[in-house]
């Protein structure tokens, strides 16, 4: 069986930080060509001259916010103009909001959270399943957390969104694997992201020393 990534495309959600910068990255490195998105254009043209300066692979930046379907439309549709079509998708997008109470919570950022963590992954997914069936072969890798396991203290939207992200792994598995499709989800600890030191105002690594690295997670992804 031929495992080599040569020649895949990918679509890497929030690819313009973090986690997502860190796998699409590393994707790259493997031969896979790649589309990031992420809401602010300026970090994402960084990102994307990044990955094309370490690999020499095609890179497209597309400024979009996975909350809002239009947007994730475009970063479908000019995907596949670019590419011909989409081989794995890493649902990694994420608002990381700091501690509130519910009592406390914005009805609004609620949504948003949940808009762009949970549903965004939903549509993109949906947009994208067509064609993977068609060819016989995808990777979809949700990313998760270790949160999506258990509530927390004011963290209610946010691990809301990701426990949901491991039932609809389960259950998009299920529907698809006899179809050469695989549906994953990685649930890390605490990384040392910009939204996690943003949102808990931290410092990160230096001064949390068990804080994990994006780039260990990529690894994961990558496997």
């Amino acid at each position: 069986m031929d495992l080599s990534l040569e020649g895949k495309i990918a679509i890497v959600t929030g690819g313009s930080k973090g986690i997502g910068r860190a796998t699409a990255l590393a994707l790259a490195h493997e031969g896979v060509d790649v589309a990031i998105c992420a809401r602010g254009a300026e970090d994402l043209e960084d990102a994307a001259a990044e990955i094309r300066s370490a690999t020499g692979r095609r890179v497209l930046a597309v400024q979009a916010d996975m909350g809002k379907p239009e947007d994730i439309n475009s970063l479908v549709a000019a995907t596949v103009a670019e590419f011909g079509g989409v081989d794995i998708l890493v649902n990694n997008a994420a608002i990381i909001h700091p501690r509130i109470t519910v009592k406390d919570f914005d009805p609004e950022l609620w949504r948003d959270v949940l808009n762009v963590n949970l549903t965004g992954s939903f549509l993109i997914t949906q947009k994208l399943i067509h064609g993977m069936l068609e060819r016989g072969y995808g990777k979809i890798i949700n990313i998760s957390s270790i949160g999506g396991r258990k509530g927390a203290y004011g963290r209610s939207a946010y691990r809301v969104t990701k426990s949901g992200l491991i039932s609809f792994t389960e259950s998009l598995a299920a529907e698809v694997y006899e179809h050469g499709i695989n549906v994953n989800a990685i649930c890390p600890g605490g990384t040392d992201t910009e939204g996690y030191r943003s949102a808990f105002n931290t410092k990160g690594r230096s001064e949390n020393p068990t804080l994990m690295n994006p780039e260990e997670i990529a690894q994961v992804a990558l496997f």
